[in-house]
């Protein structure tokens, strides 16, 4: 580590994970160091109990670093009928249920429900040192249930060990990693910030590649579809329908004749098994062969598109392969005929414009829904094979490109994301001693070099 050094003493603390921790700290339990009270939830049955004004924080919540709002709230006689105590302002709130580990600071007088615990103000420890030291300390005390999920109550979190170091060294350890986790959030923002302005460069090189084509001289025409706009004067519009077959696996096949197989040697494809562009296996479900071929008409073969048409719409994937796919019910089967290149055909399914159209047609108030019918209906722009070969290529090319730094993008927020862990998990077990560290904001750690 070769900003921070170590503690010139140390002592073994006796527990396998924490290994040795400076000599002039204190290991102890939660209960001893930290005190806190859980919140609850009035009876659901009297809708009046959630009628009121007072906040009425949830797991859900703890999002922000602070909170200052809920959209749950419930009233004073809910409050006084479950004697509830109020979280105060600048309280710390830990989940210990399904978000296990999430902390926020209350941002002002709150209620809470019966997943959260709210550590108070004490003489031990400061409550922005327990924010770095809670979510390492406590979720080495849960235990795991069937699902491998991490589980906490009450006991388990007064039980769990805590290190304590004095109170003034516990809040320089805090500002310490205020501000150097705000320079690595800071990093991680702009690299979420550049993938999302990838993201738009990617669809909307994708959108006038097969609206507009690649010639800029080319002669333009007007499509005759609103929304699209000028197209080159070659090309002309149909429906999908009249170049393509489109089907799915109907209601009657799924209800009466349907069985997935753990040993089924068929993939059977499901919405979120399409992403963009690409199959996602997983976590598939499978049939067996002698259904898939019982099931024909919604059999996949190389060179098929599949389209999810419940869910998940707007993405679209090329088959290329035989005999190994089929669709279950919420996905169409497209396959075009010999005039269309499918490379072309999934680039313009996925194109902001075919999205524009699908989500005008959307039939359902709740889950998105198009229809097989919508589907063959969806303006297909039609012109020589050639042309949309090299469409395709050129888009090949193009999005490899962007997704690679894309992909470059995630490995540096992964990175930075464990550096931060790691800063934090060293500060708070006592491996860096940061007692002369001052604030300094030099070029290295503003270009992300933040080194532990």
């Amino acid at each position: 580590m070769p900003r921070y050094s170590p503690y010139e003493e140390y002592i073994n603390s006796g527990v396998e994970w924490l290994d040795v921790i400076p000599a002039h700290w204190n290991l102890s339990k939660v209960k001893y160091l930290a005190p806190f009270q859980v919140g609850w939830t009035p009876p659901t049955k009297n809708d009046e109990n959630f009628n009121g004004s007072n906040i009425w924080v949830n797991i859900s919540d703890l999002k922000a670093k602070v909170i200052t709002s809920s959209e749950k709230k419930i009233s004073d006689k809910a409050a006084k009928e479950a004697s509830m105590s109020i979280t105060p302002q600048g309280s710390l709130m830990y989940s210990f249920k399904l978000s296990v580990g999430a902390v926020s600071f209350a941002g002002c007088d709150m209620y809470t429900n019966e997943a959260i615990a709210s550590f108070l103000e004490n003489d031990h420890l400061p409550l922005s040192y327990l924010y770095y030291a809670l979510p390492k300390f406590v979720i080495e005390n849960a235990s795991t249930n069937i699902y491998g999920a991490k589980i906490l109550n009450q006991e388990l979190i007064k039980n769990a060990l805590l290190l304590a170091p004095p109170y003034d060294e516990a809040e320089l350890i805090a500002n310490f990693l205020n501000h150097e986790t705000a320079k690595i959030d800071t990093l991680i923002e702009k690299q979420q910030q550049l993938i999302t302005l990838l993201k738009e460069k990617r669809q909307a090189v994708i959108s006038h590649a097969v609206t507009k084509g690649l010639n800029p001289d080319a002669p333009m025409k007007d499509s005759g579809v609103e929304w699209l706009g000028q197209v080159p004067e070659n090309w002309t519009f149909s429906q999908l329908g009249y170049c393509a077959f489109v089907t799915k696996l109907t209601g009657f096949e799924y209800t009466n004749v349907w069985q997935t197989e753990e040993d089924g040697e068929v993939i059977a494809l499901r919405g979120f098994n399409i992403k963009e562009r690409k199959l996602d296996l997983k976590n598939v479900e499978k049939i067996s062969s002698k259904l898939s071929k019982k099931l024909g008409r919604s059999k996949l073969s190389k060179g098929d598109i599949v389209f999810p048409c419940t869910g998940t719409i707007g993405n679209a994937a090329l088959i290329e392969i035989d005999d190994q796919f089929h669709i279950n019910q919420n996905i169409a089967k497209i396959r075009f005929d010999s005039s269309v290149h499918p490379r072309f055909a999934i680039y313009w399914l996925t194109s902001s414009y075919v999205r524009t159209t699908i989500d005008r047609n959307n039939s359902s108030g709740m889950q998105p829904v198009v229809l097989i019918g919508d589907i063959r209906k969806l303006p297909f722009p039609k012109m020589g094979f050639q042309e949309q070969e090299h469409i395709a290529n050129f888009l090949d090319l193009s999005i490899t490109r962007m997704d690679y730094l894309i992909s470059k993008a995630l490995d540096g927020i992964e990175l930075m994301e464990e550096r931060r862990t790691a800063l934090i998990s060293a500060a708070v077990t006592g491996k860096i001693d940061v007692r002369n560290w001052k604030p300094t904001d030099n070029k290295n750690t503003e270009e992300g070099e933040v080194t532990i």
